[in-house]
């Protein structure tokens, strides 16, 4: 490994030991990027990786809001703008109790990679709260997120920073912020925030983008290998609007998703999840407050698998859909011993590092990352913005085009930056080389701060 790479590593882990997710992305990172730094010293003489691994700013605010029954409560709040070099702040806010410091670091991070490789300008950050929507009622939703803007507005705008939707962050909560932004400012700046109702705003397409983004994605991998998608089937975790998008798009292009997962375990459906009823109770069970995964197992008359990942189930290919972590190695020892050719990242950060250092060392296995995969949930919202610039509402088909469009790109940039620099078809270190030389090209001619 290139000395300036290990001794920047070796300063996050020692500043930021108890991050574990922000340093897990990191070195993630970082330790695709010793060829890149043996072939650029002008990089290690601005000191360019210290200050891409420190966000440009990020600040924590207090959320107080009342429920129902009259009673407050105090939440915490993050925005993590953590590099502006090619564009806005743009990443999404995650309203989940188990949000920290850390996760929304991690997730800025590895927005800013993921926004590169779009080839839109578009920076990278990620906000949220420790908020969990879930047995909320709307009117305490309206009231959590009414505060939340109220904290964040001074510092978000369409020039400046552009949140959009997360877990736990819908068009519903997208509505009422911008509703109270909009309270607030007394301008209609509606390129303030993504993922809008078409009402106001909003892009056809958007809920679907992230798994539409990456089917298409799977779809160029299959074609480097003269391999089709169709007949294939899937394992993917998860069931909401992600592994959604991915049961739909895959079902259109005559493949199935076989596996899908909540937090209590995971669904398998031999005949797949591809019918418009099918689809459908994923939908209803996410917009319920008591909704589990088992209550699609019981209308379907198929098996759940208490307290299981879908991990090692017999499938063609493996998509994870949910959560960061969600792989170890004992979960990638399954998949390498299942017989999978393809293990396509969807939810970012799914995959230890051990983990996935184990995976890509399988020969029969070709691996993708999230950062690249996962891009058209962004790129979309990136369409959006653009949409609310020019005052123009795309149709869904040309929105989708342009998905796929960028989509190809993705791949095929990441495989000729690996290509570059004699990696071979390695789309992991692919995917961070090309996400990162625009970003230290713009960093560079912009001089150092």
């Amino acid at each position: 490994m290139n000395k300036y790479v290990e001794s920047v590593l070796a300063g996050v882990r020692d500043k930021h030991s108890e991050q574990p997710e922000f340093v897990q992305a990191v070195t993630e990172v970082l330790s695709s990027l010793s060829p890149v730094m043996d072939a650029h010293p002008e990089y290690e003489a601005a000191d360019l990786l210290n200050r891409m691994v420190e966000p440009e700013r990020m600040f924590t605010f207090r959320v107080v809001w009342m429920d129902d029954n009259g009673k407050y409560h105090t939440n915490r709040g993050w925005r993590c703008q953590f590099n502006g070099a090619i564009g806005p702040y743009k990443g999404g806010l995650r309203f989940q109790s188990n949000v920290n410091e850390s996760i929304i670091k991690f997730l800025g991070f590895e927005q800013i990679f993921k926004n590169s490789l779009t080839g839109l300008p578009i920076g990278g950050g990620k906000g949220g709260s420790d908020f969990d929507p879930a047995g909320k009622s709307d009117a305490e939703i309206m009231r959590f997120c009414q505060s939340f803007i109220t904290a964040l507005y001074r510092y978000i705008g369409p020039d400046v920073d552009v949140p959009a939707g997360d877990m736990g962050v819908g068009g519903r909560e997208i509505g009422y912020m911008y509703g109270q932004y909009r309270r607030l400012k007394g301008v209609w700046e509606n390129g303030t925030l993504t993922g809008k109702g078409m009402s106001y705003g909003g892009s056809l397409l958007r809920p679907e983008a992230t798994g539409y983004g990456a089917i298409y994605y799977l779809q160029n991998v299959l074609h480097h290998f003269n391999d089709d998608i169709k007949g294939k089937t899937i394992a993917a975790s998860g069931y909401g609007n992600v592994t959604w998008g991915v049961c739909k798009k895959a079902a259109e292009l005559g493949a199935k998703v076989i596996t899908i997962s909540g937090r209590h375990g995971y669904v398998y459906d031999p005949d797949g999840v591809n019918t418009e009823e099918k689809l459908n109770c994923l939908l209803e069970i996410r917009a319920s407050t008591d909704g589990t995964i088992k209550d699609y197992a019981d209308r379907f008359n198929v098996p759940f698998y208490a307290g299981q990942k879908p991990w090692g189930v017999k499938a063609d290919i493996y998509m994870p859909c949910a959560t960061q972590n969600e792989v170890g190695m004992e979960e990638a020892k399954a998949i390498a011993e299942s017989g999978a050719r393809y293990y396509i990242e969807v939810s970012n950060m799914p995959t230890l590092n051990d983990a996935m250092s184990f995976l890509r060392s399988q020969d029969h296995l070709t691996v993708a990352p999230s950062k690249a995969v996962n891009a058209g949930g962004v790129g979309v919202s990136a369409l959006e913005m653009a949409q609310n610039s020019e005052r123009l509402v795309w149709t869904a088909e040309e929105v989708d085009e342009h998905l796929k469009a960028m989509m190809a790109n993705i791949h095929d940039s990441s495989a000729a930056a690996a290509e570059e620099y004699g990696l071979g078809y390695d789309l992991v270190s692919g995917a961070n080389i090309a996400g990162f030389s625009k970003v230290a090209t713009a960093m560079m001619e912009q001089g150092v701060f």
